[in-house]
């Protein structure tokens, strides 16, 4: 038996290729370090292995205390029943809860103090929905299992960071989630967490306009001028580096110049980032009492099965899950 610390991942929508992508954490760097657990079917993880000619040995865990030394080639799997394992490629209903029953094992371990931190494989929002689950995303779900008001989903890659005042919520909402208080929130958050987990007191946060060219004076829109700006210069009031607000067109080409950028939408600030280093994008919620990071990309229905699927955002979400529990108190 060892105590090194606990990792809970969950395996996501067995669909997908989060099943497969998790097999690939045999040659994780990091199983040395830390205990690795998969959350989630052991039966069909096994099926999966073989359907791709990956040798890999499940040694099942039923308590996390009793974690045992593994040798090459094992995965420890903390084992949750999936009613239909037949699905590879077709996400079925009966399926959803499932899916969440792995998300809620792993916020328990980490309530329960065997763990603090949680990395996730991509998950369907749609068959969750379509099982009679209301699911938003797992930021959102995070943040409600652990009683916190508001968290802030962040996205980073080799490149850059790009945080979100709105998620994962229609476009025509985004306005009227445009308030001092809302703004005001997220930078906090932005700035502890940056101090708590990247030990950086004090981070330097540009923040986009909500319209094009950031509102251009008022000429088109007024939120930058009567609520992004002067949220703003109430940071900077008490030297806090926060700045813009800027034309989120153009923002972006000056990514060096900032710890992170805030923008207001999710397809203000995501399409740049995944473009410019997809494979190694991580998702990361800041605001948790935990470390919560996830891989940056979804379910790849198309990809499943095949052997195809790419394991390196999993990698660095695990990576830098790590970094990040060793900075923070």
């Amino acid at each position: 038996m060892n105590k090194k610390p606990l990792i809970c991942i969950t395996t996501g929508e067995p669909a997908g290729i989060g099943p497969e992508i998790c097999l690939d954490l045999i040659n994780s760097p990091y199983v040395d370090s830390h205990n690795l657990l998969l959350i989630g079917d052991v039966h069909l993880l096994n099926k999966r292995a073989k359907s791709l000619g990956k040798d890999v040995d499940f040694i099942i865990i039923s308590n996390p205390d009793d974690f045992p030394v593994l040798k090459y080639g094992q995965l420890a799997v903390l084992h949750v029943d999936c009613p239909d394992h037949n699905c590879i490629g077709r996400p079925l209903a009966i399926n959803a809860s499932y899916v969440l029953n792995t998300l809620d094992i792993a916020i328990d371990l980490c309530k329960k103090g065997a763990s603090k931190v949680i990395v996730t494989a991509p998950v369907n929002k749609d068959v969750l929905n379509q099982g009679a689950i209301d699911f938003i995303g797992h930021t959102e779900y995070f943040a409600e299992k652990f009683g916190v008001k508001k968290v802030v989903m962040m996205l980073a890659n080799n490149l850059l960071r790009v945080a979100l005042l709105t998620t994962h919520i229609p476009l025509a909402k985004v306005p009227s989630q445009i308030t001092p208080e809302n703004l005001d929130s997220a930078i906090q958050i932005i700035h502890d967490s940056f101090t708590s987990n990247f030990n950086q007191p004090q981070p330097r946060i540009a923040v986009c306009g909500l319209n094009p060219h950031a509102g251009e004076n008022g000429y088109l829109g007024m939120e930058e001028i009567n609520i992004i700006n002067p949220v703003i210069e109430k940071w900077q009031q008490v030297g806090y580096l926060v700045s813009g607000s800027y034309p989120a067109d153009t923002i972006f080409n000056r990514a060096s110049e900032f710890d992170v950028i805030l923008a207001m939408y999710h397809d203000q600030g995501l399409p740049v980032l995944k473009y410019s280093g997809f494979e190694t994008g991580v998702n990361i919620t800041l605001g948790l009492p935990i470390i919560r990071t996830s891989v940056d990309h979804g379910t790849a229905l198309d990809l499943a099965g095949k052997g195809l699927a790419s394991s390196v955002s999993l990698h660095s979400a695990i990576e830098i899950a790590i970094q990040l529990s060793f900075t923070s108190g």
